[in-house]
Formats: C-alpha cells, structure tokens, sequence
C-alpha cells in the first residue's frame, strides 16, 4: 500500500540559477503533518513544481530529481496558471468560500481550464495509482479531482482536504457548476473540514443541490458510504516552543528589541488578502490611539504584510489603502522615538518570525474569514516565561478551539480598540491561566495528530467500504442465494413495504402497488413452498385494498395485526387511545414543521416529514422525541425513529415479533427478510441463524446483504423465483 498526496504544489522551492536548477524542500504547516504520518506505507506527493518550464530536457531533469525525493511534477504552462489557479481558483472559489460574493469574477474560460487542469492531475496521477493504495487529495484547487480518480480506480481509498471555509448554502448555490463540484467532491470516501460549521454548510450544500440525504455524517451513496467529519488543523507545537531558546532565534530576539524599542508591542502577521481584514485591522488600532492618548509612546503595532498576489488590481489597490492608512497614522501620532506602527511589506524567515512572536505581548488576529489561521496558534507557542495575550477573530475556524483568546468581531473597529485595552490591563494571573489553556490545547491538537487522525479515519472508511461491496447484491451473491431457494421446500419471505416494495412518495396515500409488483408478489404466492408476508408499518385496511384478490399474508402496524389465512388478528386487545400530553406536543410540532403532517392508526401515531426541509426537519425531529421521552415512558409506549417519520407504538411488539410468532408456529428451511430503516433491523434480528437478511439503501451491519436502491428489489425478486 503507498499512500499519494495530491496538492495544488509541491513542498519544493526551485530556483534557476547560472543554468541550473536549485530545488530545496520547503517545510510547511501541510508538509510537516504529512511528513509526521505514521505508517509504514510508501509516500509519494503529486503536485506543480511552482516553475514554468518548456524545455522538455529540463522537465526531464527536474522530474529525475523530484523523483528521488519521492515527488512527481505536474508541469503546467502560463495559460493554465493564469485560467485554473488564478482565474477559477482565485477569483471564484476563493472569494465564494470567504463570503466576498462582490469580488468574484466569471469567465467561461475559467471553469473550462479547471476541468482540463483537474483532469490533467488525473492522468499524472494514474500511473502511481493501484487499489489498495490510500489517495489524499488537499484543497479547493482540485475539487473535481476525487470523482475523476474514483471512475478509473474504483477500488482505491480517496480522502480530501478543505483548507478554507466552506460556505453556507445561500452563498454556494451561486456557483452556477455547483452541482459538477459537488459530485467531484463525492468521488472522495471521507472529505474534511477544520470545523463542524463547515461541514455543516457542506451537508446542507449536498442535501439542497443533489438532493442525496444524509444520516449523521455519512452520506450515502449507491455502493460506499462517503463520511464527512471535522479535523482542526493544528501546528508543530515542540518546534515553536522551543524556538525561542535557539541562539540565532536569541540573536534576532535582541537585535528587534533595539529596533522596537522598550515599549508593549502589538504583533499582526498576515499575507496580503482582502480576507484578512488588514485594514479593519489598522483603522481599530487608529482609534485605539485615538481614545487613548494614555498609551501613546508606550505601544506599537508591528504589522507584517507577506506579498501575494500584488499585480492584481484588486490586491494592489488593497496594499495602496493600507499603506495610506498606516502612514496616516505615523504621519499622525509619531513622536521622537516612537512610531505607533513598524510596517514591513516583506516574508520573514523562520528565525525572524519567531523572535517577533517571543517579544510581542498581544497578537492581534483578525481575519474578516479564515479556514484556520495558524498564525494564532504558533504566537500562543512560543510563549514561555512571559505570558501573551491573543486578540482573536471569531470568524477564524481556530477561535472554536482557543475560546481563552479575547474574542472580537474584526468588523467592529470599536471592538478591536476595546479588546486592545483589555489585553494590555489583564492581570498577570488571568493572562498565565488563559494561556495555559490554549496551550494544553494546541500541544496536543497538533499537525502530526491531524494528519494521523485523517489517515486512520480514512483506513476505518475503506474497511466500512469493502464490506459494503462484499454485502452488495451483484450476480455471485444473488447465486448464492438463489442456490439456497431453489433447494428449499418450505419457505418464508418477509417483505417490507414503503421503501422496499414500493418507493417513497410525497403523499404516503398514493403509494399504491405498481403492476409490476403485482405481477411479481401473485408470482410469488403461487408457489406452494412461499409464504410470502407484507411486514409493514401501514394500516391494515389499506394493504387488505391494494393487494386484494391475492392470497398474501400481513403483518400491519409494525405486528400489532396479522393476516393468516385469510382472516385478520390482532395481537394486542386495545385501541390505542391516544394522550392529550402526546397529541398536543404532535400537534404543536406540525404547527411548527410546514409540510409535515400526522397519522393516526388503530394502535400507533405517526409524524410524517418527508417534504420537510433537511435542516428543520432534524431540528424538529429532534425536538418531538426529546419533548415525547417523558410521557411515552410513563405511558410504556415506544418511541420508533424511521424513514423520514418518528412514529409512537405499545412496546410489546415490533416486526420482529411476527417472524418469531412465524417461527415458532412452523418449520422452514429458508427464511429471507427484506427492509429498507430501522424498524425492520428487527426483523433481522429476529431471523435463525441461517436467515437471510437484505437492507435496502443505507447500509446496516444487522444485514448480511445489501441492495443499494428500492429499484433493485423487484429485479432481485423476479430473479430470485425464476425457474
């Protein structure tokens, strides 16, 4: 098994110099999780070099090189640059996952280049690809890159990395290729997030543009289960905290200190994106200074702005604001050894950065939306005897963890300027112990954990994904228990109904059997070794009209009635009369739930919300049973989550009670037993041991097979009773 790494770029800086080319590894936060994973599978990393080159003996030689070091180059040309990374990368799906709506630009060409330069990772990506081997694909520059690979490599194990937010579905659904984005995305067997909050965007994207429903945080699909969880992306913890104790670490540290002066220094680090809230940033610390004169010549702010992107127009004008506002301000405030902000438009070296994260004694992070922001969590890092203060945006992925920051909206100047005062006249204790906090956290959610962590959840996925292939229902399974049929002589076939037989419907009225099921059911019954019983939780008066003429047995109301013979019982001796408490909660939920709707039968309460929107439904859904636990305990009723209902019953029977009332009443030699959620899981329990039992849909470990969709039933049966 290799493990393959896919990203926009390799972990590689290659420069030409006199002819030659220079490569020396670059070690990034991605590069040092990916590197810490622990496991004994080969690695290899697919990804642009970060060079143009046309050539093809220089590609050669850069590629022999890269090889050594376990990476391969995907070369790309300017146009592809300029139209997949800048165009539809940057200027679509970057603005669209940071909620700049406005900032986004549309060329046709754009979406076009991306699909060429996704399918061009594809086919560079191939020829390393075998079935066990374990695919990690990063980032929102190859999105469609899961589903290009799944439909060559059916059998490898795909996971995928969001490093930025992902937006919620008001915004997304702008996207006119959302729906091609979100089925590349599906090629993927466990896609992640740094927070729940996206993932939650992303359940609700999948749900609202595919309409695919999802259970907790799998979705599924026809032949795997695609998980989607949170994994926070953390840092190299020991690496920063120690930092600071290096000599050429010490040297800088004195040498910045000199230059800063004796004065509390305020520290931002960020690269030059609209997304940062750069000059929020500046304009709350403009009116800090302004009303706050107390503090002038005893605060600064050190801004460090790394290039990105400045030939942009968009980021030029964006630097141009800054450097107006910021010589606004010195031109302002400065005194005779003083300036209020030190502004460096450059990258530091690793040294440099850490010598200003060990002297500042407040970090201010204020990013408008940010996936992360490790900036936060390497400043708490490198704290050790002097405690640091972090000003923290919420809209960072990074404040769900470090809720001991001062938390701000960075749109708020006033609130920016406030939080400032707040850090610097925090008592020594209270800074020690929110630090500590932060601390514990991020020393142990770090990168190395979150890359481990993805791993292992992806390995647990491709086990839950084999068994469902192995539980599938193809050809050499359904011989198998043909082969079973066939030698049997006396044979019970319980069948579901909504879901099974017959597929669901927005009004449960009009799910009447088709002529096809008909067919197929008189089929069935006119085999003297069946007995073929409907185990259903539907009215027994309507399954008494819609199969009438054939002689089939029922269980109805979930086996509180049963058909044998022709003649209706009963199980239990009451009609259920139904709680004020119980029916007033329904009521006032379905006051509260457009769409939905109740039903009443003779022995049990249903809420029915299929045409119920995704999200209100699981809230409301929710809501019911926590308001129901109560009187249904008292009263010994049970409480049964289904397919798109919550339905009230007695808890002396369920539809595993029919086929053990069967099963004690009779021998047979074949017992088969096919459903759809989780009320017929008890029917499966119920089977002997040698009872054969087929969920349809969501896959059930109760289940020893498996038939995808409600479609592939009829088939199986008409197979199934074949001469």
């Amino acid at each position: 098994m290799k493990i393959i790494i896919i990203s926009n770029r390799l972990p590689v800086k290659i420069e030409k110099k006199n002819g030659a080319f220079r490569i020396k590894r670059s070690e990034g936060g991605l590069a040092t999780g990916l590197g810490s994973l622990e496991t004994k599978a080969e690695q290899y990393w697919i990804g642009w070099p970060g060079i143009h080159v046309e050539d093809e003996k220089e590609k050669a030689a850069i590629t022999k090189r890269l090889h050594k070091m376990n990476f391969h180059p995907v070369f790309l040309s300017p146009e592809q640059i300029e139209n997949y990374y800048e165009g539809y990368s940057n200027n679509v799906l970057w603005p669209l996952c940071h909620y700049f709506f406005s900032y986004i630009e549309y060329k046709a060409e754009y979406w076009k280049m991306y699909q060429q330069v996704n399918a061009l990772f594809c086919s560079e990506s191939l020829p390393f690809i075998e079935d066990d081997d374990i695919v990690w694909i990063q980032d929102y520059q190859l999105m469609l890159l899961p589903k290009m690979i799944r439909d060559e490599r059916a059998g490898v194990s795909i996971g995928y990395f969001h490093h930025i937010p992902f937006p919620s579905y008001e915004l997304f659904r702008v996207l006119p290729e959302r729906e091609e984005v979100l089925q590349g995305l599906l090629g993927a067997d466990l896609i992640g997030f740094h927070t729940h909050d996206y993932m939650r965007h992303f359940m609700s994207a999948i749900y609202r543009v595919l309409n695919l429903n999802s259970d907790l945080d799998e979705i599924n699909l026809q032949n795997r289960v695609v998980h989607i969880d949170a994994f926070p992306m953390g840092i190299n913890y020991e690496k920063y905290h120690q930092a600071p104790t290096l000599p050429a670490v010490e040297k800088k540290t004195n040498s910045l200190k000199r230059k800063l002066g004796n004065q509390t220094n305020i520290l931002s680090v960020d690269r030059l994106d609209y997304s940062k809230g750069i000059l929020h940033r500046v304009n709350g610390f403009a009116q800090f200074l302004e009303e706050h004169p107390e503090y002038h010549e005893k605060v600064s702010l050190a801004m460090i702005v790394v290039p990105s992107r400045d030939t942009v127009d968009r980021y030029a004008e964006l630097k141009t604001s800054i450097d107006q506002a910021i010589g606004s301000i010195n031109g302002r405030y400065s005194k005779p050894g003083w300036t209020p902000v030190h502004y460096f438009y450059r990258s530091f070296a690793f040294e440099e950065l850490i010598a200003l994260y060990h002297i500042a004694q407040i970090a201010l992070v204020t990013p408008l939306r940010d996936g992360m922001n490790l900036v936060a969590k390497e400043y708490l890092a490198t704290k050790r005897e002097e405690a640091g203060v972090l000003i923290l945006s919420e809209m960072a992925g990074a404040a769900i963890e470090l809720s001991d920051a001062i938390i701000i909206n960075p749109n708020d100047t006033e609130q920016i300027a406030t939080a400032i005062v707040q850090a610097l006249t925090m008592p020594e204790e209270e800074k020690r112990k929110r630090l500590d906090k932060m601390q514990t956290r991020i020393s142990t959610q770090t990168v190395k954990k979150w890359a481990n962590d993805f791993v292992t959840e992806l390995e647990e996925i491709k086990i839950l994904n084999k068994e469902i292939v192995q539980k599938t229902v193809r050809l050499p399974q359904l011989e198998q228990i043909k082969e079973c049929y066939d030698q049997s002589t006396s044979r019970l076939l319980m069948l579901d109904y909504d879901g099974t037989l017959a597929p669901f419907v927005k009004n449960p009225e009009d799910a009447a059997p088709s002529p096809e099921l008909l067919k197929v059911v008189k089929e069935m019954t006119a085999d003297t070794k069946n007995t073929v019983v409907i185990n259903s939780g539907r009215n027994h008066s309507i399954l008494d009209k819609w199969f009438a003429g054939i002689d089939l047995d029922f269980a109805a109301e979930h086996g509180a009635f049963y058909k044998e013979n022709g003649k209706w019982h009963e199980t239990i001796r009451r009609k259920e009369l139904w709680d004020d408490e119980i029916m007033n909660i329904m009521r006032h939920t379905i006051d509260k739930t457009p769409r939905s709707h109740m039903e009443i039968k003779e022995t049990s309460l249903v809420w029915h919300y299929r045409n119920v929107d995704m999200w209100l439904a699981e809230l409301r859904q929710k809501q019911l049973i926590n308001a129901l636990i109560g009187p249904c305990s008292r009263l010994n009723l049970q409480i049964v989550p289904g397919n798109k209902i919550v339905e009230i019953k007695p808890s002396e029977y369920n539809k595993g009670s029919e086929i053990q009332r069967r099963l004690n009443k009779n021998t047979y030699d074949f017992v088969l037993a096919i459903g759809d959620d989780t009320t017929d899981e008890d029917m499966f329990r119920a089977l002997p041991p040698d009872g054969i039992s087929i969920k349809v849909g969501n896959f059930s470990t109760v289940a020893h097979y498996r038939i995808p969709a409600q479609a592939g039933v009829l088939p199986f049966l008409e197979k199934l009773i074949k001469d």
